[in-house]
């Protein structure tokens, strides 16, 4: 379902001031235009800004309530945002492939085809005068026209605009905080480029046209081109070779696990074997069973009986949550994601393998509702596939543990007899945080999960 867009609105007012003079008369019309600012949503709990990934809708436009405007990508996945009005897309703000903080105006939306030209003008007037959304005022186009006392004649016209050089004389460079990043990342001075954007402001699109015109055009002093992907300086006589800026999603990676390094955590190790539920898996797997689906479905089932496991720490107090939502992690393409089994323990293992599905392909399409990827309690990690043994996992904020599995491999071992045998082994490794979850509680869940894997007729029930 699209999220929706919530407008600022500012309202209207007109009036003709006439001042009585001998002829030729001066008339002055001051239009305060109907307009709402569109803001940049928040998408998920812990997003702080938006990219724009593309315009559903353009400029002159005339949308309906509920109509998509524009997609936007969050830290988790791209989303379509509707509207709550009806009007015209009078101006876009933020252009396609530009970041936004949450909060700030992305469009303005006129509430008539008249009002396009003059909400524009008036409204960018506003946001690039004002510190935030909220504090934006009524601004004034005034139209000036000279008439004669005599029969009418053609009127001649004159908008009287306030305008910002881009750049005049080594003044202040006025240019979008995107635009500014691109022209460090290009090498472009943005000194020499007339924007495009309201009040002649810098946006992304003219400093992209400046670095392929800069390219193509022949450079007297030895200078090299600028490339999109920027080569360091040499820092400490070591040669730091290319940087690509982060992605949305991966900033909102970084500063969860900067924020994981304030808790306590510890590990606890575990070997399970395997051999049971491989078995079961390879006699259900042809009914479209898959194995994530399996371990979500035994560790479910372990947190039923040690509740503890399933919490978290808040303000200095502890959460047991009352549902028991498994949230896997899943590598995509410049990211991670985790999508979520929500009540694992209830949900039969058919329809949690069909889920799984389900979620996979709309995270690798970026099309993930955040109730999809924000509301785990337990989380899985599992590198098995890729034939890692063993490994420890971050500790995502907001929960209490994290698994992380190894491959299921042969293993020599002894059994209770004595007799030396051979079992399909792999290894747990439990992360938890140390102010609600202690070494004890971890060691019970982990011989309760060995159990279930061991003995897994629970799991299709």
């Amino acid at each position: 379902m699209a999220q929706s867009l919530t407008p600022h609105r500012t309202t209207l007012s007109s009036s003709l001031l006439t001042h009585p003079r001998p002829t030729p008369r001066a008339t002055t019309f001051i239009v305060r235009s109907k307009y709402r600012e569109i803001f940049m949503p928040a998408l998920s709990s812990t997003m702080t800004e938006g990219k724009i990934v593309s315009w559903i809708k353009s400029e002159g436009d005339k949308l309906s309530k509920g109509d998509s405007v524009v997609v936007v990508e969050s830290d988790k996945a791209d989303m379509e945002v509707e509207t709550f009005y009806d009007g015209y897309l009078a101006k876009i703000v933020v252009e396609e492939g530009g970041v936004a903080p949450v909060g700030s105006s992305i469009a303005i939306l006129a509430e008539s085809e008249a009002e396009i030209v003059a909400a524009a003008a008036t409204a960018t007037a506003a946001i690039s005068s004002s510190t935030g959304p909220t504090s934006a005022p009524v601004q004034e186009v005034r139209i000036e026209s000279v008439t004669n006392s005599s029969p009418p004649a053609t009127a001649v016209a004159e908008t009287v605009v306030s305008r910002h050089e881009a750049s005049e004389g080594g003044k202040r460079v006025v240019a979008t905080p995107y635009a500014k990043k691109l022209g460090k990342e290009l090498g472009v001075d943005l000194r020499g480029i007339v924007g495009s954007g309201p009040d002649w402001r810098i946006v992304a699109k003219d400093v992209e046209t400046a670095a392929v015109v800069s390219v193509k055009t022949p450079v007297a002093a030895n200078v090299a081109a600028p490339a999109v992907v920027v080569a360091e300086r040499n820092v400490g006589g070591v040669e730091l070779g290319s940087s690509v800026a982060f992605t949305t999603m991966q900033n909102a990676v970084s500063r969860n696990m900067v924020e994981s390094l304030s808790v306590p955590t510890f590990r606890v190790g575990y070997t399970i074997t395997t051999d049971a539920l491989d078995a079961l898996y390879k006699k259900i797997k042809s009914k479209g069973v898959t194995m994530t689906a399996l371990l979500a479905k035994a560790t479910a089932l372990a947190l039923v009986k040690h509740p503890v496991v399933n919490s978290s720490c808040r303000d200095g107090k502890s959460f047991t949550y009352s549902s028991i939502n498994i949230a896997v992690a899943v590598a995509i393409d410049g990211g991670l994601l985790t999508p979520v089994l929500q009540d694992a323990d209830k949900v039969d293992i058919y329809s949690l393998s069909r889920k799984w599905k389900e979620l996979v392909d709309k995270a690798r399409n970026k099309q993930l509702q955040p109730h999809e990827y924000n509301s785990g309690t337990f989380t899985l990690s599992n590198l098995g596939t890729f034939g890692v043994d063993r490994f420890d996992a971050i500790l995502p904020p907001g929960t209490g543990a994290i698994m992380a599995v190894g491959a299921s491999q042969p293993t020599v071992v002894a059994g209770k007899d004595g007799r030396i045998g051979l079992k399909k082994q792999m290894q747990v490794n439990v992360t938890a945080d140390h102010r609600v979850i202690y070494g004890a509680d971890l060691a019970a869940f982990l011989q309760t999960l060995a159990q279930i894997i061991d003995d897994p007729k629970d799991l299709t029930f």
